[in-house]
């Protein structure tokens, strides 16, 4: 009995101290408060119907017949996590963005399928109904970064056709856990499939979790991502933005879909970008490192590495200044416009 409430005890008193954790870090001054994250580019294009019937909520903005970049986001996440891009780019770039298949305002999709293969296919579905003729540069983020991996597997032809660049970040080509821990990555990626296996058979359970987080959770879930997705000056707005977007995801997200990102070997598949790339990392990124970075420029047949000091797995958002210099400085060597005066 005393053991009990002397563990309810302590669970009190660190839901206590992450409270004020939370609260002191998001006092600090933050120069993206108030940042309006949440706007969407203003031209709805209308949703694109993927391969199985999925339907991508699509939206633009920027002059139409303008060279196109497409941006894709990262799991859990949103087309809005590319604010700072579309919003610098647009005056002279037409940007289109997309929600993944049950993310943001995209359908779940009716076969079942959040293999990373389908993901691939969704944006060749995109590329289709956007920008079908091209020229086209791929952004994306993380799980958008294996996309576009993912396109290149499936549909090589693309890459020195209507594409003709590729920037990858914060992304890996492989399982993390497997292709940098050895056998014991391989062991932890067992014990996480296991997990997975248990909340999809018991979506009450998981659902319960899902939503704890996303209310009561909320300041563990906030000091949870910036300990693993954010470096140490990331903005406390930033941070609420993303957790919120996270903890919203829906549990076929969190479960079939990571599954699918655990398991992945794609490695073979980076040849085959056969265009100008660019990758980009934070030299603080945990779930991406710099390693996998580097990997990924070794096996592409024509790319950049640059790493983002003081960045975390966010680095569109957290340096965002930084990041959208680089990408207007490698934007007109592959879409033949010219540079942005400064």
């Amino acid at each position: 009995m005393a053991a009990g409430a002397g563990a309810v005890a302590l669970a009190a008193a660190a839901v206590v101290a992450g409270r004020a954790a939370a609260r002191r870090l998001r006092a600090r001054p933050d120069p993206e408060a108030g940042e309006p994250f949440w706007t969407l580019p203003p031209d709805d294009l209308g949703p694109a119907r993927s391969y199985d019937g999925t339907p991508l909520a699509v939206r633009a903005a920027g002059p139409q017949g303008a060279p196109a970049i497409l941006f894709a986001h990262g799991i859990t996440l949103d087309m809005t996590t590319w604010h700072y891009q579309w919003r610098a780019l647009s005056d002279r770039f037409r940007c289109v963005l997309f929600d993944h298949r049950a993310h943001g305002r995209s359908g779940h999709p009716p076969s079942g399928d959040y293999s990373l293969a389908a993901v691939g296919r969704d944006l060749r579905a995109v590329l289709d109904h956007a920008v079908p003729n091209g020229p086209v540069v791929l952004v994306g983020h993380s799980m958008g970064g294996m996309a576009i991996i993912s396109l290149a597997d499936q549909f090589p032809e693309e890459f020195g056709a209507r594409v003709s660049g590729a920037v990858l970040v914060d992304t890996a080509a492989s399982g993390l856990l497997r292709e940098f821990m050895g056998e014991a990555g391989s062991r932890i990626e067992r014990a996480s499939r296991f997990l997975t296996d248990r909340y999809v058979s018991e979506p009450e359970r998981a659902e319960w979790m899902r939503r704890l987080m996303h209310g009561r959770g909320q300041d563990f879930a906030f000091l949870f991502a910036r300990a693993t997705n954010f470096g140490p000056d990331a903005s406390a707005a930033q941070i609420d933005y993303v957790t919120r977007l996270s903890t919203g995801a829906s549990i076929e997200v969190w479960t079939r879909m990571l599954r699918s990102l655990m398991e992945m070997d794609l490695r073979d598949a980076v040849a085959s970008i056969r265009v100008p790339a660019l990758v980009v990392v934070g030299d603080r990124d945990t779930l991406t490192p710099v390693i996998s970075a580097r990997r990924i420029r070794d096996r592409l047949p024509d790319a950049r590495a640059v790493v983002l000091r003081r960045a975390g797995h966010v680095t569109m958002m957290e340096q965002h200044g930084a990041f959208n210099r680089i990408l207007a400085e490698y934007l007109p060597r592959v879409l033949a416009t010219e540079p942005a005066a400064r």
